[in-house]
């Protein structure tokens, strides 16, 4: 997939408000500082489209994205630590449940885990809370490059094992790096089969 335009759409804190569900739509969510705006800007090599801050939990809204006038890609507050008060990361998590479960044009939701650190509980909940509501969704493993390769591999490995724990069948998972680029073709050719498998989908429900 070739990323010709992509541009802000819209910003808002209510689900009933997000773009009218005619697109296919890819959410990319993780615990604060995980690096998701670095890796969205990788993504759709823009330099500054998705806001980068050292401060966690800056992202507090729901941000949709017009890629190539086809699709959206929607940048979604943080889970877990960020310095904000507990009322009000209570309404983050309120409002980004309800945006999941009311969305019918989300094909795919990108569960982002930093790869440098143990399995938090905080990504292993949010996971399984996925799999309780059936929702499609791929973990992506985030800073890659800070690793050597058998660091990463470790890494990963004990994140799965600690999802078997739950999980009779691992979801799929993608390593990805912001700055050296590792893991973006594999991205967009998720999203790209994804856009075909929806467009499959519209044409069967139109011949109905």
């Amino acid at each position: 997939m070739i990323i010709r335009t992509a541009e802000f759409h819209v910003s808002n804190s209510d689900p009933a408000k997000c773009p009218e569900p005619v697109k296919p739509e890819y959410a990319f969510i993780g615990r604060s500082n995980v690096g998701k705006s670095s890796l969205i800007n990788m993504l759709l090599e823009r330099k500054n489209l998705a806001r980068t801050s050292a401060t966690p939990g800056k992202t507090r809204l729901i941000n949709h994205f017009i890629i190539n006038a086809e699709w959206y890609l929607v940048d979604l507050p943080g889970y877990g630590y960020a310095r904000i008060s507990k009322k009000e990361r209570e309404k983050w998590e309120l409002m980004i449940r309800k945006y999941f479960l009311k969305r019918p044009n989300l094909v795919n939701t990108f569960i982002l885990v930093d790869a440098r650190i143990e399995p938090k509980k905080a990504d292993i909940e949010f996971i399984n809370w996925f799999g309780q509501e059936q929702l499609p969704f791929s973990v992506v493993f985030t800073k890659a490059d800070k690793l050597t390769a058998n660091q990463l591999a470790s890494n990963v490995a004990d994140f799965k094992a600690k999802l078997s724990e739950t999980w009779e069948e691992l979801p799929s998972t993608v390593i990805t790096s912001a700055e050296t680029g590792e893991g973006r073709g594999e991205l967009l050719s998720l999203i790209s089969k994804g856009n075909e498998a929806y467009a499959a989908f519209l044409e069967t429900e139109r011949k109905e």
